[in-house]
Order: C-alpha cells, then sequence, then structure tokens
C-alpha cells in the first residue's frame, strides 16, 4: 500500500511516546531485519524506519545475519508464478539449516514495537465501494465474490456489506495468479507450505477451488458440482481440474440466451420457466460475464416474476450503469429504495449518478438520506464531501472529510480527505482503532 508522510509521522509520533524510556533495551535491539510481501499497515521504507527506531537494523536482503522476517498482510506472499517470495523461501532455508531466523507476520511485528492500534489497520473492514478504490477491484467483481460465497461480510448495515479487508486482498492475489494461468496445485502447494503462523485463520483452500475450477464459479454439494444456476456438472477429481457438462441432468434451455420478441411473451417466457431456472440468478452470472444486454433482458424477466424484489431492481440498475444508460439506472435505483427506503447502496449510487449528471444538489440530498438511514458510512461522507467542495462550501465538508478519516486513514480517498483538510487549516483525526468485528 502507499501510506502518506502525515500519516507515517502519526505513527511515529506514537512509537516514539512507547520507547522513550531507556531504562529497558528498545525492542528490536540487536535485531537485522527484512520485509516481503505488501505490509498493509505501511510502506517498507517506513517500516525500515521504524526498525531504526526501536533499535534495530533494516536490510534489504536475507542473509546469515539476518535475524527476523517480517511478512506484510496485505495478500499472500506469492509471487507471479505461485511460488513463496524469495526472501521467504530463503529465509525457511535458513532455517532448516539452523540458522536462528524468526518468521513474522506482520500483526505481530506491530505488537513488538508496540503499535497494537496500528495492528487493527491490518483487520479493518471496508465498504465494497472502499475496497474497489484501494485493491483496484471492479465493485461488481467484490459483488460477485460475496454472492458466489467466496467473501463473507462480517457484518451489514441496511443492506451494505462490511468484508476484511485482508480477506479480499488475499482472494484478489488468488485470482489474479489464476488468471495469469499459475496452476492450482501450484499455489495450494505453496500456501500449504508457508510457515506456522503465518496461514493462521486463514483458509483459502475453498476459495482457490470455486476461483480455479475451470474458471468459473461452481459449487460442491453431496452430488458433486454445479454451475450456480444449476447445471450439473461432473467432477473428474484434483488431477485435471476440468469440468464437462452432464447432458442428462441440464436444463435444455440453459444455452438459450434470453430473447425478447415482445412484451408479452417475455412475460409469459418468465411465468412458464420461472420453475425451471432463476432469472436473477441468470442475470448476475451474465453480469459477471460482462454480457450485460443479456443480463438487463435477464433481470427484466426476473422483476416479471418478483416485480417488488429490490435486489433486482439494484441490480438491474447496476447493469443499466454500466452499460452507460446512467437515467435508465437511476429509475431503477430510485425504484429499489422505493421498496426499502433503507436500501442505503441505492441511495449511494443515485447521489453518484446525480453528481455525474452535474445535479449536485439532488445528489447533496440523496448522500444525506444514506447519512440517515447509516451514519457511520464513509463513502456517504466522502461523497457528501466531495459534492459540497464542488458547490463551493469547502468549509462544509469539513466535518464529513473528518468523519471518513475516523474511519479510514489509508488509500487514495483517504489522502484527498487529507489534503482538503490542510487547505482549510482543519484538525486531523487520530489514526482510527477499529476492531475486526465492531
Amino acid at each position: 500500500m502507499v501510506a502518506s508522510l502525515s500519516v507515517f509521522e502519526e505513527i511515529m509520533s506514537q512509537a516514539s511516546g512507547t520507547s522513550s524510556s531507556h531504562a529497558t533495551p528498545l525492542p528490536l535491539t540487536g535485531e537485522r531485519v527484512t520485509f516481503t510481501g505488501t505490509l498493509a499497515s505501511m510502506t517498507h521504507a517506513d517500516a525500515a524506519e521504524l526498525v531504526l527506531r526501536h533499535g534495530g537494523q533494516s536490510v534489504e536482503y536475507v542473509s546469515r545475519q539476518l535475524t527476523l522476517l517480517v511478512v506484510g498482510e496485505e495478500g499472500w506472499p506469492l509471487e507471479d508464478d505461485g511460488r513463496h517470495s524469495l526472501k521467504l523461501r530463503e529465509a525457511v532455508a535458513l532455517q532448516q539449516q539452523g540458522t536462528p531466523v524468526r518468521i513474522l507476520n506482520e500483526s505481530d511485528f506491530l505488537k513488538i514495537v508496540g503499535l497494537a492500534d496500528q495492528q487493527s489497520e491490518v483487520r479493518r473492514l471496508h465498504t465494497p465501494a472502499m475496497l474497489s478504490r484501494m485493491l483496484g477491484i471492479p465493485v461488481n467483481l467484490i459483488r460477485n465474490w460475496s454472492r458466489t460465497g467466496l467473501l463473507r461480510p462480517v457484518k451489514q448495515v441496511h443492506r451494505l456489506p462490511y468484508f476484511d479487508f485482508q480477506e479480499v486482498s488475499s482472494l484478489r492475489r488468488l485470482n489474479d495468479l489464476l488468471q495469469a494461468g499459475v496452476s492450482q496445485s501450484e499455489i495450494e502447494r505453496s500456501l500449504r507450505s508457508l510457515p506456522v503462523g503465518l496461514h493462521e485463520g486463514r483458509k483459502p483452500w475453498d476459495q482457490l477451488e470455486l476461483l480455479a475450477v475451470d474458471r468459473r464459479i461452481v459449487l460442491r454439494d453431496s452430488r458433486g458440482l454445479k454451475e450456480l444456476h444449476g447445471q450439473r456438472l461432473f467432477d473428474f477429481g484434483d488431477d485435471e481440474n476440468t469440468v464437462e457438462y452432464d447432458e442428462a441432468e441440464g436444463d435444455e434451455h440453459q444455452s438459450d440466451e434470453p430473447h425478447i420478441l415482445s412484451f408479452l411473451e417475455a412475460r409469459h417466457t418468465a411465468l412458464d420457466r420461472s420453475g425451471e431456472r432463476d432469472w436473477f440468478v441468470e442475470g448476475c452470472r451474465m453480469a459477471d460475464d460482462d454480457e450485460l444486454d443479456s443480463a438487463v433482458e435477464a433481470f427484466r424477466l426476473a422483476l416479471m416474476v418478483e416485480p417488488t424484489n429490490p435486489e433486482v431492481h439494484f441490480h438491474l440498475g447496476d447493469a443499466l450503469y454500466r452499460l452507460r444508460w446512467s437515467r435508465a439506472a437511476l429509475e431503477r435505483f430510485y425504484a429499489a429504495v422505493e421498496i426499502d427506503h433503507d436500501y442505503v447502496e441505492s441511495w449511494m449510487q443515485i447521489g453518484s449518478i446525480h453528481r455525474e449528471l452535474d445535479e449536485l444538489d439532488v445528489a447533496l440530498d440523496a448522500f444525506a438520506v444514506a447519512l440517515d438511514i447509516h451514519p457511520e458510512l464513509p463513502d456517504a461522507h466522502y461523497l457528501r464531501a466531495q459534492t459540497l467542495v464542488d458547490l463551493g462550501s469547502p468549509e462544509e465538508a469539513v466535518p464529513h472529510w473528518q468523519e471518513y478519516l475516523r474511519h479510514d486513514w489509508r488509500g487514495p480517498w483517504a489522502e484527498v480527505a487529507r489534503q482538503q483538510l490542510q487547505q482549510q487549516n482543519a484538525e486531523l483525526p487520530p489514526i482510527p482503532v477499529t476492531s475486526r468485528h465492531p
């Protein structure tokens, strides 16, 4: 991750307060420390300075003089070929040769240097929009991972899921490796051979299997594998990682694309097939595959069966928005909140689209509604602040920038918030402390 200087200065001021006494040795006295993988709480350069301030020596390479290797917790410490990082392999080899090298994860390192509060940054919870900005993952992909069980929200507030940053980052790394052509077996071999403690509490095996099977999301039940929309698959085991369609059990209409000739035909089609296939799930699958025109039709068919389902309206709006049909998408998001007024993510989409259409006063109202429903929603504070700045009222945005930073100090949104507060000569809030399960 990229940490700003102001964040690091704040960390250092905390660290200095915990280690200013010379009655006891500094916690890293005599240690030669290096880092591998991406750190979730700071950059490698900042971490190296932290080592120096606590009595240790920061080194760039692994050698027999190394005493401590710290493994970053933003994703797994795997190279592009799926193997352990070079430093991790070298440190493990030294351990096997009898050299007393310790291998710690980032959280344990932060405890050693007295930054237990910063440890919570590694376990911080984020909304899909925040994760999208920080990790470069499309929001719809995060929603897809959640819907298919690859991710499980730690909590939900008015339909809005909050995810463990580390879990999402780790899943992104697995997905990137698979998309790059690294085999499932190679990745699993690397994960299982990580030193004890580095994968404690993190069980990616099921995630890896779901991601890997023929690059399609599938589920395993008592009869084997099946796709989300119900198509049964032959499972040939772990050796080949291949699947084939079971034509005997497959829906004879399964390969048909939804085709609309008229409103009446569409309605009859939806009602006639409502017992055979779930049009909402079909639409989600098509949207995940970027078959957006077909997804729109599938969601419309789903609404003919369930016209008052706010989730269908929301996903139809999302598909329309991705097709750049902003006005049509806006109507669907409004339909979702007409059915469920507290659907906070729909209010956020309404506000965001009005911002894009340069209808700033309406956008401001939408974000205000979102904050009435969920006063601590970081996304709403951030976008309301941006809208106030655009309207020429930067001073009114100050409490919203501050509130956003109370929830999140990292990533591009946090950097914008800090810059805006500095321009207004406003106070920066302290680094937030957030538990894993708020």
